[in-house]
């Protein structure tokens, strides 16, 4: 155990007598010794920039931000390419730069983002989207469906549902389809001979005053109309 110690305080000894490298490491951090240089620097770990797009997501001056990115090159921590007439930068692949980028991540408690973790995420934020469009498609064909039980002896135009909906006529369509899972005109039509068909059985009211209920003006189309759901004629419904 005593040789073992001898020779950890031998190294320890050595290693602290390299002044010149801890003159060199101290220099390294004193460049990172700044707010917006680690900003610029945790940016460049992430994607590559130009002066421009760096000003802009930092919302820094241009003359700025190429200060601290002369500053970053000089200890060899970002490498640069030029394209066109622009110059981009990003974080160099060394050691010494993981090491930075790693340390930064720890203390800001950041998790990088790799290519799985991003497709992940994109995958849950497009479910998300659809799952919020279904939502709130479901809810304005609900509207459409509650308006239109209550108004079932009137004759709604779906122009007049688009415009009280602020839906063109289209999407409105396609939105009552996908939620019912059968065509807006079908689904009132369904409703209105359902209504019908229980006023027949509970009520003596005539055939033509219980057509115009449901929004038929003519006795003979709602004749017509009922027999094709129920396959018979509205009277003979009544007495059977």
């Amino acid at each position: 155990m005593e040789q073992i110690n001898a020779e950890k305080n031998k190294f320890i000894q050595t290693q602290v007598e390299k002044i010149e490298d801890f003159k060199m490491a101290q220099k390294v951090f004193r460049q990172l010794a700044d707010t917006n240089r680690l900003r610029i620097f945790w940016l460049l770990c992430h994607k590559e920039a130009c002066v421009l797009d760096i000003s802009e997501i930092l919302n820094m001056s241009s003359p700025a931000v190429s200060h601290h990115l002369k500053m970053l090159k000089a200890e060899n921590l970002i490498i640069s390419r030029r394209l066109g007439k622009a110059v981009y930068h990003k974080v160099a692949k060394t050691k010494q730069a993981d090491l930075f980028h790693y340390a930064l991540d720890e203390i800001l408690k950041i998790n990088c983002i790799d290519d799985e973790k991003l497709r992940l995420i994109r995958c849950y934020e497009a479910q998300k989207k659809r799952m919020e469009n279904i939502n709130s498609q479901a809810i304005l064909a609900k509207q459409i469906h509650d308006f239109l039980m209550e108004n079932l002896d009137k004759h709604i135009t779906i122009e007049e549902l688009s415009k009280k909906y602020l839906t063109n006529p289209t999407t409105l369509k396609k939105i009552f389809k996908n939620i019912y899972k059968t065509s807006l005109a079908n689904h009132i039509k369904i409703h209105r001979l359902e209504k019908a068909a229980y006023l027949l059985k509970n009520n003596n009211d005539t055939i033509l005053n219980i057509a115009k209920s449901v929004g038929y003006s003519s006795q003979s189309k709602f004749t017509r109309a009922f027999k094709e759901i129920y396959g018979v004629v509205p009277t003979k419904y009544r007495n059977c």
